[in-house]
């Protein structure tokens, strides 16, 4: 899968500032003149006029209280900060081995969602599992994520498992051991104090497994996973050829690959309501691997 185009959050954030500061909010160009234009002109180097007895009673009635109202109610208690995430076991050699599929004796598939939480999309393919009651693992991006605590958390609250697939979504084969540690524990970290769970399962974007991004998963105890069934829906190639390639190539036990993050995933929404019924009706059903 192409790596993911750089961030743009700091020139949104830039121009964000920018028309804030242009519509008021303290802005200097627009306080001092909107506090001059109804106030009489003096003389320069003329002493401030003194406030007339009126205007002495408002300045002493704005003025705070020392103490609040009797029987006001008391500011809130700030929440308690979630406790460290707790180590979790090195996993052993046999553990290490990418997960590619369920148990093929069953017809069962694991669905699989990756790249998000995008509000554009994840809340359709939510709403979509819960009509059919499906439950499916989310693999999600650290900064998607951090953008969309409230989707992370209501993805856990409907039940679906939540993995790991990194802060940035980069091309792990390339990087040190330091900088893939620090982009899985980013991402479990905040994932944890989102959710309260940690995530037991990662998934290398684009399935590139490196023997740094191996070590480093199973030093940090999540069992990684890949997949079976791979549409290609990041490439956007049309809802007909998603469902296609999916319906062709599903077989007990499989783990199919969706996208509802990364770009436009319009057509991958359009596919799920196209295949999901017709996999149920071949007696399909549907599992997210065990933690």
């Amino acid at each position: 899968m192409p790596k993911r185009t750089p961030s743009r959050r700091l020139l949104l954030v830039a121009a964000g500032m920018s028309l804030l500061g242009a519509a008021g909010c303290g802005s200097p160009w627009s306080g001092a003149d909107d506090a001059g234009a109804g106030a009489t002109a003096r003389p320069p180097g003329a002493a401030p006029e003194a406030p007339g007895p009126e205007a002495a009673q408002a300045a002493a009635s704005a003025a705070p209280s020392a103490a609040p109202p009797q029987g006001a109610p008391a500011p809130p208690t700030p929440a308690a900060a979630p406790p460290p995430m707790p180590a979790r076991r090195r996993l052993t050699e046999e553990e290490a081995k990418p997960v590619n599929q369920l148990d093929p004796g069953q017809r069962v598939v694991g669905l699989t969602i990756d790249d998000g939480p995008d509000p554009r999309y994840t809340p359709t393919v939510l709403a979509l599992l819960q009509q059919y009651g499906i439950r499916a693992t989310f693999f999600l991006v650290g900064e998607c994520a951090a953008e969309n605590t409230g989707l992370v958390r209501e993805i856990a609250d409907r039940g679906h498992h939540i993995g790991n697939h990194t802060w940035t979504h980069p091309d792990l084969r390339h990087m040190s051991d330091e900088a893939v540690r620090d982009e899985l524990e980013r991402t479990s970290d905040l994932l944890y104090r989102t959710t309260g769970r940690q995530p037991s399962w990662f998934r290398a974007p684009g399935g590139d497994w490196s023997p740094v991004a191996i070590r480093v998963t199973t030093e940090l105890g999540m069992r990684p996973m890949g997949w079976t069934v791979d549409p290609e829906d990041w490439a956007t190639p049309g809802t007909s050829v998603i469902t296609e390639r999916i319906l062709k190539n599903v077989r007990p036990g499989s783990i199919v690959l969706n996208h509802d993050g990364g770009g436009d995933r319009s057509q991958t929404v359009a596919a799920l309501k196209a295949y999901l019924p017709v996999l149920i009706d071949q007696g399909y059903s549907f599992s997210a691997p065990a933690n």
